[in-house]
């Protein structure tokens, strides 16, 4: 089962990474769009600042994904600096159940909240609202795997080398 949830967690984490790093590529090329559209042709895209935007919160869920499997995030630090043995156990555990109850808090609202925001649309663009708001729940359900793996094989490099 470890090897499993390994392995998917190596697939989607890294299809997260490279999703998340063309997404800000393209985040990027769109701001130049606007900035060449609005400066130079003296007519501003209508669609390039909505877009960026919503693209912007898809590729923070994403990039949320990748952090919690290195923990990377802010996190108990010291406590885990300090404890030893049992404790440094218990805080594990701790810290993990404490970020998968939180995952599927977001998970499960954010599925809500896609459901209800389903028939509005974007002011400049012709698609649902879902499609943005979509970003809350897939990224916490993939950051749950990446908690789960993160808990069975461990990736604290920032401790270990933190002074």
């Amino acid at each position: 089962m470890k090897t499993l949830i390994l392995q998917l967690d190596r697939l989607f984490t890294g299809l997260c990474l490279y999703a998340g790093c063309a997404l800000l590529a393209l985040i990027s090329l769109l701001g130049i769009w606007q900035v060449i559209t609005r400066f130079v042709f003296s007519q501003p895209s209508i669609w390039t600042e909505e877009a960026m935007r919503r693209l912007l919160i898809w590729m923070v869920m994403l990039g949320i994904v990748v952090a919690f499997r290195n923990g990377s995030l802010v996190s108990v630090d010291l406590m885990l600096r300090l404890s030893r043995g049992v404790w440094r156990s218990a805080v594990r555990w701790i810290v993990t159940g404490v970020n998968l109850v939180f995952l599927s808090t977001m998970a499960w609202f954010g599925i809500e909240l896609v459901s209800r925001v389903r028939f509005q649309t974007f002011a400049s663009m012709d698609l649902s609202m879902g499609w943005a708001y979509g970003a809350i729940p897939a990224g916490a359900l993939l950051a749950l795997l990446a908690v789960i793996a993160h808990h069975i094989d461990p990736r604290d490099d920032e401790l270990s080398t933190a002074q």
